[in-house]
């Protein structure tokens, strides 16, 4: 499937190839629903797994999931790569599945203070107001010390400035109850859209997803983004804080012979609709400076008009599938399509793209010395692995067989704002308040002989069900014995006490020294 260091995408006149060296100067793989890109992303996918590098890719419908199973040999797929001059050798790759909401893979988390305000407002669609406060809430939360890892710490540090709004602003600019109030709701929004199952601990750690098997073969991380794909916002956002992530944690390499790392960013055109200004300039920079991380990023999407300009230079590896022109807009998709190639004077690229049939796409990946090739019109190579979603029991076992089994599943809640700022209100973290303690035995003599008189402070029954009735326990005989001896010796304490108190005050009224 592939040449030393190469990656065999598809076969024109000759062998299309994806020249690892040259892969983590990013790709792009567009087309209309339906034509293929799919396939061609789980070709990549296979192609980079099999040497050595590790993959992230989001699964939309879950048709990537296939790859963790080894391919049947269908007809189609055998004369495909007849066609190609290979031989179809079905295989399977290694393969552990993520879920932000914990049902078809291992959970998948981030705390409040690594997201930060700037995707948090987005997340949350906060308003250039709103998202103000949102920084004050970090920057209070940092200088007092208090961790923000969920949504309650989140929460609990809005409260805490809405209810000293007055004394802050004059620290950190207007700060009002009705903003705080609206950003409250917006979590809330979040919250009854599993939003909150996503922040905590423990966090995601990237290098988890940067593994390979015991064969070399570089692992593929698939995340379950069917059920996510509700809450596009999210999607995109927890996408972004991935690659961020990756781009902040991982030291520079330069050039490296193949990556350490390819993400896969399917329906990239929701990370751009409505992003601000700020957001778009922060992508265009992880894109632009990630490739020397040794992490290769390709977005996959309908046509290159949803990835801005500023972005789509930077994708250096191109598969166009079919786009369809019904529509002016259409239209000028397919022209922008055309012109975004190399141009080669054997093709016409504008019309070869709405001619392209299924398993078909020009294609145009960069040279040896990092120029982009001319475009050409391939049949796209077959994937070895299972095409079309796994089972249930496959899923399963790969999750029950995964090497990062028992480390996310269970959500620790360990002090945080949250707490922290409900005992300086003392109150529990439940809200209720916190009793004073009425135990001990540090009370002093008085206290002592208190208990004396008073018999002592009985054991209680314990309550372990129930139809337990508690209560205190009966005193043994040792124990009746010892209290009525001090409550002898209490009276007897207490008379010849009074008895002083009273001479005391007797000789004062009489004048007696």
């Amino acid at each position: 499937m592939a040449d030393d260091g190469a990656i065999l995408i598809g076969k024109s006149g000759k062998p299309e190839n994806l020249l690892l060296k040259l892969a983590n100067r990013h790709g792009l793989v567009t087309g209309a629903t339906g034509t293929g890109k799919t396939v061609t992303l789980q070709v990549m996918a296979e192609g980079f797994a099999r040497n050595g590098v590790p993959v992230f890719a989001a699964d939309i419908k879950g048709d990537l999931s296939g790859i963790v199973a080894p391919g049947d040999s269908k007809p189609a797929f055998v004369n495909r790569a007849k066609e190609l001059g290979l031989t179809y050798e079905p295989d399977q790759f290694t393969t552990v599945f993520w879920d932000v909401f914990g049902e078809q893979g291992h959970p998948v988390r981030a705390t409040i203070s690594e997201m930060g305000p700037l995707l948090l407002a987005r997340l949350l669609d906060l308003n250039d107001t709103q998202e103000g406060v949102l920084n004050i809430a970090f920057r209070i939360a940092d200088e007092q010390k208090l961790l923000l890892l969920d949504l309650k710490d989140l929460r609990a540090i809005l409260t805490f400035i809405a209810e000293n709004a007055q004394d802050l602003t004059t620290k950190y600019g207007n700060v009002t109850s009705a903003t705080v109030g609206t950003i409250q709701r917006s979590l809330l929004v979040l919250e009854n859209q599993k939003g909150d199952l996503f922040f905590g601990e423990p966090a995601l750690d990237i290098n988890d997803l940067m593994k390979t098997d015991r064969d070399g073969r570089g692992i593929v991380n698939i995340l379950a983004a069917d059920k996510l794909m509700n809450n596009p916002r999210l999607y995109a956002t927890f996408l972004l804080w991935l690659l961020s992530e990756l781009f902040e944690q991982l030291p520079e390499v330069g050039d490296l012979d193949k990556p350490k790392l390819v993400f896969f960013f399917d329906e990239a055109h929701l990370l751009f609709n409505g992003a601000p200004k700020a957001l778009l300039t922060a992508v265009e920079q992880v894109v632009r400076l990630i490739r020397s991380k040794g992490v290769g990023v390709y977005f996959v999407t309908q046509n290159p008009l949803d990835i801005p300009d500023t972005v789509l230079a930077q994708l250096g590896n191109r598969v166009q599938h079919a786009l369809r022109a019904f529509t002016p807009r259409d239209q000028k998709a397919v022209r922008a399509a055309a012109e975004t190639f190399r141009q080669n004077p054997k093709i016409n690229t504008e019309e070869a793209i709405s001619q392209l049939a299924v398993g078909e796409a020009l294609i145009s990946m960069l040279e040896g010395k990092g120029s982009p090739e001319m475009v050409e019109r391939a049949l796209i190579a077959p994937p070895m692995a299972q095409v079309g979603p796994c089972t249930a029991q496959q899923r399963q076992q790969a999750i029950n067989t995964s090497p990062e089994k028992g480390k996310y599943d269970t959500m620790v809640d360990r002090e945080s704002a949250y707490e922290i700022l409900m005992a300086r209100k003392n109150l529990n973290p439940d809200g209720s308040p916190v009793e004073a303690s009425t135990g001990g035995t540090g009370g002093g003599i008085l206290d002592t002989i208190g208990g004396w008189l008073g018999g002592g402070a009985q054991q209680q029954r314990p309550k372990t069900g129930p139809g337990s009735r508690g209560g205190p326990l009966p005193q043994s005989m040792t124990e009746k014995i010892i209290t009525s001896a001090a409550r002898s010796a209490a009276t007897s304490i207490g008379r010849q006490v009074g008895t002083a108190i009273l001479r005391g005050i007797l000789g004062s009224m009489s004048g007696k020294r």
